[in-house]
């Protein structure tokens, strides 16, 4: 059945008007990056600046040690993600193309933990962590995040599109597990890999809670708390700021997502097929 431009518009407006106020806050962010404190204040809507500044950038490479607080976010993502794809995909092969007693039951009980909150485990990881005298370490971070519930039920529900046959002949031709990982289902999951990844190294590079727990001096803290210095009674409220490092903040994970959003959809799209 044909469906009448009349009809379409108006969701067509609903639709624009919806990404507009879904995208502003980026413009937002970017244009007051740009702007002085007093024109901030003065226009505080307004998205271009009046008097274009890098003052604001500067500030904060000049305040606070920028580059290693950069590379701390960065190694932070980086290992978290390596092993979150690592633990998740091996798990993911196991519930698939294992067959033992109790999986499914094991399976339930391990997705389940996707709905505990986090403020149940952040007090026995945190006592944990000191314990092992990693506090105020990149590694204290870390450590908890070596594994994750939801990448396993993404990754298995991707592993289970593929044909059951492969495996089968892979098996009768005596080709060993990591050789059928590695050589067929490796690359037939390597969009579903591919897009997990990225998931990962935004959710990571974008955590704020668990470093703030765990960090405590300034050369050691990542992007989302360095952040907080300029938002805060701790450092004032320098807004302009506040807007350059959110920018720098938001660069890495945004450009990341737009390269690699067709992966990503397609994989949680593609979870509730079986």
């Amino acid at each position: 059945m044909r469906i009448s431009k009349k009809v379409t518009i108006p969701w067509h407006i609903i639709f624009m008007f919806t990404v507009f106020l879904l995208i502003f806050p980026i413009i937002f962010a970017v244009g007051s990056s740009f702007k002085t404190l007093q024109d901030a204040y003065n226009s505080p809507l307004s998205i271009f600046p009046m008097n274009p500044t890098l003052e604001n950038y500067k500030v904060f490479f000049e305040s606070l040690p920028a580059f290693k607080i950069t590379l701390n976010t960065f190694i932070i993502a980086s290992v978290v993600t390596i092993f979150k794809v690592v633990t998740s995909f091996l798990a993911a092969y196991a519930f698939v193309y294992f067959f033992f007693k109790g999986k499914n039951v094991l399976y339930f009980f391990l997705i389940s933990t996707i709905f505990l909150p986090f403020t149940v485990t952040m007090i026995p990881n945190y006592l944990i962590i000191s314990s092992l005298g990693l506090g105020n370490t990149i590694w204290g971070v870390i450590l908890p995040q070596l594994a994750d519930a939801m990448g396993i039920f993404l990754l298995t529900q991707a592993l289970r599109t593929i044909p059951m046959s492969l495996i089968e002949v892979a098996r009768l031709d005596n080709m060993s597990h990591g050789h059928i990982m590695r050589d067929i289902v490796l690359p037939l999951a390597k969009p579903a890999v591919t897009s997990t990844s990225i998931w990962f190294f935004i959710t990571s590079w974008n955590e704020y809670v668990w470093p703030m727990l765990i960090l405590k001096s300034t050369e050691n803290y990542t992007l989302p708390l360095a952040l907080q210095m300029y938002i805060s009674s701790e450092g004032g409220t320098n807004f302009t700021v506040a807007m350059a490092v959110s920018v720098i903040t938001m660069i890495i994970p945004l450009a990341l997502y737009l390269m690699f959003q067709k992966y990503i959809i397609g994989t949680f799209a593609s979870s509730g097929i079986k």
